[in-house]
């Protein structure tokens, strides 16, 4: 914990003069689809206020919006945690996917499209596999798909987003096996952005809705096996 809060003391400068409690949930999702603050963390009010420098009404109001979004959850008597995310939830999130980021490359309309953001994930989970760093390699590629979402310029779109990323963060950490997870999806990625480069949006969308299918399967089965194993 000691380091998350260094690293989250960190972004303390982005909260600029107007420490407001939506500045705060903003950094604190980010934080948890990062990957910071692992499912069933307890978040301490006093660190966390102290490392962000707000108020602890400030800091409550955005656990609220949070615990809204399904980040967190407050237990009586216990405090407020992060979410610990059961397999119903982890199906519903890929729904979620499907419905959006499939449309998202549909109406894509005419090229070019501005694909710098997508090639830079593809970047940086190669990067990050060649370092053997699974967890980063997690992390580029809900990078890439926040940046797929992002080509439908829409801020509505990448608001509801953002939840349902930071919310699959959470079913990550649950799998143990991260390089069995996320290795094979480095070249898919890879596969995604070579469509859209050379303009063919539909068959970016097939390859996207089976990458999807697949992502579900593999989640699910390991997911299932090791809520098994904690019960």
């Amino acid at each position: 914990m000691a380091e998350q809060l260094k690293d989250l003391a960190d972004d303390r400068a982005l909260l600029g003069r107007t420490s407001t409690a939506e500045r705060v949930s903003d950094i604190l999702r980010s934080r948890i689809a990062e990957g910071y603050f692992p499912p069933g963390t307890r978040l301490s009010e006093d660190s966390i206020g102290g490392a962000l420098g707000v108020s602890r009404n400030t800091l409550r109001e955005a656990f609220r919006l949070l615990t809204h979004e399904r980040l967190l959850v407050h237990e009586l008597n216990r405090g407020v945690f992060v979410r610990v995310l059961t397999v119903e939830d982890v199906e519903d999130i890929y729904r979620t996917r499907m419905l959006v980021e499939c449309a998202v490359v549909r109406g894509l309309g005419e090229p070019p499209y501005g694909l710098d953001g997508l090639a830079g994930a593809v970047a940086e989970g190669r990067r990050a596999a060649r370092e053997g760093d699974w967890k980063a390699v997690g992390t580029a590629n809900i990078h890439f798909h926040r940046e797929l979402v992002a080509l439908a310029a829409s801020e509505r779109t990448d608001e509801l987003m953002r939840s349902v990323f930071a919310e699959l963060r959470l079913a990550f950490h649950v799998v143990d096996e991260p390089q069995r997870l996320h290795e094979p999806y480095i070249a898919r990625n890879v596969a995604i952005l070579e469509a859209l480069q050379g303009r063919e949006r539909g068959k970016a969308e097939r390859l996207l809705a089976g990458y999807l299918d697949d992502s579900l399967e593999r989640v699910v089965e390991v997911y299932r096996r090791r809520v098994g194993e904690d019960d």
